[in-house]
């Protein structure tokens, strides 16, 4: 997928090596692939929670059925996903999973800004997110993209659930109004 605002830059150009990289929308067919991106990914959280992050158990034949899962996939192999889930007047960032060997190479900020990307299409002008309070690495990538935190929700098997937002501005507003014209 390419984006053309330079803001929020196109996932596939996340790092700047010569690596061949594509975005594209996961398939039922991709489940397999989902769900072992997403364990790996989550697998540094398990000693630090003492159980396995939800993201892990999550059931990805609903989730591919139900939400927007894009993968990024360098050279041919899925290395990234994010999944979202349209809501009437938000887009919800429900898990965002690098593959361990390409952490750190700006693979999860691109795929975020990528998300705003389908925000926008979507005319929503809000991004809403979760991620447990223990997650500090999560807590500062997404205030320094901008996320605000609403809220934090004591859960009593899953800690506490810090909710995050985001306005996507006059940006989104000026995109939807574009869109509405006739």
């Amino acid at each position: 997928m390419q984006n053309s605002d330079s803001a929020h830059p196109d996932p596939s150009q996340a790092s700047k090596d010569a690596a061949h990289k594509t975005v594209r929308r996961a398939t039922i067919a991709d489940a397999v692939t989902v769900r072992e991106l997403t364990r790996a990914a989550y697998a540094k959280w398990v000693l630090l929670l003492g159980r396995e992050p939800r993201p892990m158990t999550a059931d990805y034949d609903a989730a591919l059925r139900d939400h927007l899962i894009d993968l990024l996939q360098v050279d041919g192999e899925a290395t990234a996903l994010i999944e979202m889930a349209p809501k009437a007047d938000h887009l919800l960032i429900v898990n965002v999973a690098v593959a361990p060997t390409y952490q750190g190479k700006g693979y999860g900020s691109a795929l975020m800004a990528h998300a705003e990307e389908v925000a926008r299409t979507l005319n929503l002008s809000e991004m809403r997110l979760y991620t447990n309070a223990l997650f500090a690495e999560n807590l500062r990538l997404y205030s320094r993209l901008g996320y605000r935190v609403d809220r934090e929700e004591q859960h009593p098997q899953f800690g506490v659930a810090v909710h995050m937002s985001k306005r996507l501005g006059a940006a989104a507003d000026e995109h939807s109004s574009n869109r509405t014209s006739p």
